[in-house]
């Protein structure tokens, strides 16, 4: 079985988050670069790492990089590299491209010159002129760094995020791969009690739950490389049963998730039993100034409304100072809050033990995280 360079892209400010996911699935050789985890496996980590990864937004198989400031140097260089190892006659390759502080910063010139050289590759080995590009996607990327042209096909088709449960979004909806990894920075365990006031569509709940219930995020969608002919099928048969041995069905967990807005909480239970996991979760519409718990330990993990426009930031604001009143309700507890606010430790009114510089989307945010108490060992 042959050995491979995988990239697993990542959101800015999450990628030791990838890392340990992709070390906790048995891959230790990698590089942690900024928006990515490079990693050394073989094919079935493709189905693996796709199947597996929560906070990760795809993978990439990496085909080879090189130094490039002329047409001519990409262009020979990558006609050098074994695209007809990878590409099956009839494949259908489209080239994406970026570049950023590079020679070569023409994006459409960059994607002409390595789409023409892949072709120029390909025609050795299959003795055509022409590819007729109708079977199996393998998108390739060519992404240009500082002169450093890095090569790679897409192996996971949509987003990671798209998990396939959220048949309806509220407004501002969590990305799935943000929001556990938001739950995995928090530390929750399945014996915690979890509460998320602001649930909206319900994402941090069900992701919770798939968690705590270890549910492979991919389990239910499809891959682009399922159709690739150089994996064989029977790698992702046992990807897939490896997901269903890997699931404790049987977890108990104590999970809530509320929201002032009906709608929403009629999207969050929709979504819900589309993750299998409507059994799992609480649902219910409820004020924040009505957050409580009878529970002495618990974490509170939640995305509350940013309001980045000038009448929903003053609105924001004094939720901030509210949710710092109102939490005080539960001062045994943990509270883990996303906010754009750089004020916002000012306006709930208490410094939190840690901050992470996140993005959610193209907006910087932080994660504040107060820790509570400890509960006493059982």
């Amino acid at each position: 079985m042959s050995k491979l360079e995988l990239i697993a892209t990542a959101t800015f400010g999450l990628e030791a988050i990838v890392a340990q996911e992709v070390k906790d699935l048995g891959y230790s050789q990698m590089t942690v670069e900024n928006g990515k985890v490079t990693f050394t496996a073989d094919e079935k980590a493709i189905c693996r790492a796709n199947l597996w990864l929560r906070t990760a937004d795809r993978i990439r198989l990496k085909v080879g990089e090189f130094n490039a400031v002329t047409f001519d140097e990409l262009f020979e260089k990558t006609k050098a590299l074994p695209w007809p190892d990878l590409l099956p006659a009839d494949a259908a390759f489209p080239v994406d491209g970026k570049s950023i502080q590079s020679t070569l910063f023409s994006i459409s010139d960059c994607q002409a010159i390595v789409k023409k050289a892949v072709v120029e590759s390909m025609k050795k080995r299959y003795r055509t002129e022409w590819f007729k590009e109708k079977g199996p996607l393998h998108r390739i990327e060519v992404a240009l760094l500082k002169d450093v042209a890095t090569l790679t096909i897409d192996t996971s088709g949509a987003g990671l995020h798209k998990r396939g449960y959220r048949i309806a979004n509220s407004e501002a909806p969590l990305k799935e791969t943000l929001a556990a990894a938001l739950i995995l920075v928090a530390r929750w365990h399945p014996e915690i009690t979890l509460i998320d006031p602001f649930c909206g569509s319900g994402t941090i709940p069900i992701e919770a739950a798939m968690i705590g219930q270890n549910l492979a995020p991919g389990m239910n969608r499809t891959f682009v490389s399922e159709q690739w002919p150089s994996i064989p099928r029977e790698y992702w048969r046992e990807a897939r049963k490896e997901t269903h041995d890997r699931a404790n069905y049987d977890q108990k967990l104590d999970l809530t998730g509320t929201d002032i807005s009906i709608a929403s909480i009629e999207i969050a239970r929709k979504n819900a039993v589309e993750a299998g996991v409507d059994q799992l979760v609480h649902f219910q519409v409820r004020p924040l100034a009505e957050l409580s718990s009878n529970k002495k330990y618990g974490k509170v993990i939640c995305n509350p409304p940013y309001g980045e426009r000038l009448g929903s930031l003053k609105e924001a604001e004094k939720l901030y100072k509210e949710m710092g009143k109102l939490f005080e309700n539960l001062d045994t507890w943990s509270y883990y809050i996303l906010s754009a606010s750089e004020n916002f430790e000012a306006l709930f009114d208490k410094k939190a033990s840690k901050r992470r510089k996140l993005y959610h989307g193209n907006i910087k945010v932080h994660y504040y995280q107060y820790f509570g108490s400890r509960p006493p060992r059982r």
